[in-house]
């Protein structure tokens, strides 16, 4: 899936907090992220993947903290 089909899909899912993410990381204006690694960004498992990995391959660096955090 490429990014254009990931925002799609994100979009179609009402999704569009998670496409902002995505803009200000293509924007450069995110440069990491926290995130609880068992709740992600996306309930869909799959799709948060591939939300991560498109964040990570814009430069922004995922940092995982657990749930007492």
């Amino acid at each position: 899936m490429n990014k254009e089909e990931l925002v799609q899909v994100l979009k179609e899912r009402k999704l569009e907090d998670i496409v902002e993410i995505i803009e200000d990381a293509e924007e450069g204006y995110l440069e990491e992220l926290e995130l609880v690694e068992s709740l992600g960004l996306v309930h869909d498992e799959q799709l948060n993947t591939k939300v991560i990995e498109l964040l990570t391959a814009l430069g922004v660096k995922i940092i995982y903290v657990t749930d007492d955090e």
